[in-house]
């Protein structure tokens, strides 16, 4: 008895070949960020830029179009699925590891790679935005003046402060706009709108200030107001929407990337296509 247990099969050895290529998969993931920087290029010169509710900057909220959305798709399966397939193809090859296991293996592989491209970029995007965002606070420091002049409030500021007549517009007074671009400004960040004693006193500087009555200006005022707001909004929207495409072309292009990397790894071993091709077979010699 003792003899016959020594001769029964041993377990499965496990292969000494590590489960993950990691340079297959940087590798992947550097061809992927390449692409999605050609194409972010490309789409920025077609005009699909960052969202913003200004007049001058980037795409406005009313010409953000579903186009934008599926460009965002478009990209992230073109990029997932080149980064994928790299990471499966150049992966080492597994001896005596299963089928189903391989695939396995060649799906992670493609999901690394999109999450490391994912992750790298976001990070990498987001250096040079903060680097932009010092010079920009810099220059704010050193011309404070020109920046309440040209911030986002300054056209509704103008708005409101437009003379009724030009040629009896005092002369000598010191210009509100900084003031009101600061008011506004506080009011909106604080709240969805002006409060009352703010609103107040703005009225009584364009009436002031553009020679409107009091009446009169109290409508310019809560006309201005209604119109920020409703930009605002709309540009809170166009936000909301940005963001639900970029999560759900992440998730379209991790899918890609998975079946990409699937592939990849088939074509690396000489199995693609093959296992459907064998099955056909054997149906066909049982009939």
């Amino acid at each position: 008895m003792a003899e016959g247990l020594e001769r029964a099969p041993a377990e499965d050895v496990e292969p000494t070949v590590v489960g993950v290529s990691w340079a297959a998969v940087l590798a992947g993931a550097a061809a992927s960020m390449a692409l999605t920087l050609v194409l972010l290029s490309f789409g920025a010169g077609m005009g699909f830029t960052v969202v913003s509710p200004w007049g001058n900057s980037g795409v406005s909220a009313t010409t953000f179009k579903i186009g934008t959305g599926l460009y965002f798709i478009v990209m992230a399966m073109l990029s997932s699925s080149i980064g994928g397939y790299l990471g499966g193809r150049l992966r080492t090859k597994w001896v005596g590891v299963h089928t189903t296991e391989v695939q396995f293996r060649d799906t992670a592989h493609g999901f690394l790679a999109w999450a490391v491209a994912s992750v790298l970029g976001a990070v990498l995007l987001a250096s040079p935005a903060s680097t932009l965002l010092g010079h920009a606070l810099g220059g704010a420091t050193q011309g404070a003046a020109s920046a309440a002049n040209s911030g986002p409030m300054a056209g509704y500021v103008d708005t409101l402060l437009r003379p009724n007549d030009p040629s009896a517009q005092a002369q000598g007074q010191s210009d509100p706009r900084p003031e009101m671009v600061r008011l506004l400004t506080t009011d909106f960040r604080a709240g969805s709108d002006v409060n009352a004693n703010d609103k107040a006193y703005i009225a009584k500087v364009v009436a002031a200030r553009t020679g409107l009555s009091q009446a009169d200006a109290e409508k310019r005022v809560n006309d201005v107001v209604t119109q920020a707001k409703s930009d605002l909004d709309a540009a809170r929207k166009a936000a909301m929407q940005l963001a639900i495409w970029l999560a759900l072309s992440l998730f379209i292009g991790a899918f890609s990337a998975t079946l990409a990397a699937m592939e990849g790894g088939g074509v690396r071993d000489g199995t693609w296509g093959k296992k459907r091709y064998a099955t056909v077979q054997s149906s066909l010699a049982r009939n």
